[in-house]
Formats: structure tokens, C-alpha cells, sequence
């Protein structure tokens, strides 16, 4: 395993849910954090029991070309380096083939699957420059089956998928590695209204973030690719 000491991670999406998780579980495992979200308030707040002198904390809307381009200037400033890249915001849709308005399916590839090629492009000088960089996609286990109707739901979860094995290709002699994380439901605000699976049922945030804090630490010759993740018995393709 990799020792965290030193160790700088961006994780976008920190203010709740998932990424809220991974962010305390790294701070408690003694990382430095660069964390992102659109509301830096609710991030502040949310994380205000951490170490300040190893936290920065940045405005990050995944929409936003330059918010990308800002908060990896402002880490690579403050911290020198960047080891690894947690990309967990997305967002969720109930478009389908049939809806003609494409307005849905611009802003979920935008968010979902845009935007975690803009984090990787940025960061990748400074991963490859560690030996050891790390790239988590938090993607879904509908990128790796199709379950339902939501087509540009489905669609970005899949390219995010491709996504990560393009980086673990261009990355790999430098060390890089990536790995799509690929959980189903999540105890989170993103499922909303889930029929008949309950809360508890779900995985939850604290656990999945335990297995990303794993991910990142495991040494270049015991990398997973991508990890799937259920509370229950299905098809995982």
C-alpha cells in the first residue's frame, strides 16, 4: 500500500453524498485534500471539522470550463503536486429515446462525461510526474448494464466508462493508473425515489468511500480497473 503522507487528492463534488464521504474518509487517512464544489459555503460548512492547513477548498461547477482550469491552478499552487483525482459530481436524468428535447442529454454529457475528461487532461502533468498517480471515475453500474429507459443517463455512464480506460492506456508507463468505481444505488440524494428499495438497503456513502480510499493507495501492480459495486443480486453487464 501507498502511504498517504504528502499525498495530494482532488475530489470534485465534496459538499454531500459520495464525495462528501471520500472526502472525510482521505482526510481521516492523512491526505492533503483539494475539494470542489458549486457551493462553497455548503462545502465549507460540511467540512469544517477538517485540518485547515491540509484542506483547500474551491469553487467547481462541472459546467464550467474555467472552474476546471481554476481549481487545478489554485491546488498545483498551494500543494505543489497532485497524486490523485476523484471524479464524483454527476448528475442523473429520466430522458429517454423518445423525448426530443436534447437539452437533458447536452448537460449530462456535459457533467458526466465532459467535464471528467477536462479533470483528467489538467491533472495528468502533475500525476505522471508523481510515478504513482491515481484517477477514480465514480461512474454507475449503468454504464455497465442498461436496466431502464434513461438513455442519456445510460449514454454518459457508458463514455465515462471508455473515458477511464483511455486514461489507463496513456497514463500506464507513467504510473498513472485509473479505475472506474461502478456502484448501483447509493444512499444518497441522486436516486431519488427508488420504489421499493429502502435506505438502508443501499449501499452506503462511508462504505463505498472506504473502497476509494483503498483504490488509492494500492501500489501500480495490484490496480483494479473497475470496481463494481451492488446492495444486491443482479447483472452487472
Amino acid at each position: 500500500m501507498i502511504n498517504s503522507e504528502g499525498r495530494v487528492v482532488m475530489v470534485s463534488g465534496a459538499n454531500r453524498g459520495i464525495g462528501l464521504a471520500v472526502a472525510e474518509q482521505l482526510h481521516d487517512d492523512g491526505y492533503l485534500l483539494s475539494l470542489g464544489a458549486r457551493n462553497t459555503e455548503t462545502l465549507e460548512k460540511a467540512t469544517e471539522r477538517f485540518d485547515a492547513e491540509r484542506v483547500l477548498r474551491s469553487q467547481f461547477d462541472a459546467t464550467d470550463r474555467d472552474s476546471h482550469e481554476g481549481w487545478v491552478k489554485s491546488t498545483a499552487e498551494r500543494f505543489r503536486r497532485i497524486d490523485a483525482i476523484v471524479n464524483n459530481a454527476g448528475i442523473a436524468s429520466d430522458a429517454t429515446i423518445e423525448d426530443d428535447d436534447e437539452e437533458a442529454f447536452d448537460l449530462l454529457w456535459e457533467v458526466n462525461a465532459k467535464s471528467p475528461l477536462r479533470m483528467i487532461r489538467l491533472t495528468l502533468p502533475y500525476l505522471k510526474e508523481t510515478g504513482n498517480g491515481r484517477i477514480i471515475n465514480v461512474v454507475s453500474l449503468s454504464g455497465k448494464r442498461v436496466r431502464n429507459l434513461y438513455v442519456a443517463y445510460n449514454m454518459s455512464k457508458f463514455a465515462a466508462i471508455g473515458l477511464t480506460h483511455s486514461a489507463r492506456r496513456i497514463g500506464w508507463e507513467h504510473g498513472v493508473r485509473a479505475t472506474a468505481v461502478c456502484p448501483a444505488f447509493v444512499n444518497t440524494d441522486l436516486p431519488g425515489d427508488s420504489g421499493n428499495v429502502s435506505r438502508e438497503d443501499m449501499t452506503q456513502p462511508s462504505d463505498l468511500a472506504a473502497l476509494i480510499s483503498t483504490l488509492i493507495a494500492l501500489p501500480n501492480n495490484a490496480v483494479v480497473a473497475e470496481l463494481l459495486v451492488n446492495y444486491t443480486l443482479n447483472e452487472t453487464y
